[in-house]
């Protein structure tokens, strides 16, 4: 599965990735170079992220399911026993 940003994410990133090359490395990145930084992240660390956050997913939903029978669970047959 190919990872994409939509293009206002896209532009926020490569300016948060230009700033940050101003603040911390004391150089300034172009545009095109920042796009190239963010085109490579996004290759290759993406998918290792994209994949543990599915992970992570998986797990809170796996939770909740397994909360089901007591979250949801109604006694039966207790009319008879309330009186």
């Amino acid at each position: 599965m190919t990872i994409k940003l939509n293009k206002e994410t896209e532009e926020r990133l490569i300016a948060s990735i230009q700033r940050y090359f101003d603040v911390n490395m004391d150089e300034s990145l172009g545009d095109l170079k920042a796009r190239l930084l963010l085109d490579f992240c996004v290759k290759e660390l993406g998918p290792s992220i994209y994949n543990q956050a599915i992970i992570d997913a998986q797990s809170a939903m796996q939770d909740k399911v397994a909360e089901l029978d007591v979250a949801c669970y109604e006694a039966e047959f207790g009319y008879w026993n309330k009186k």
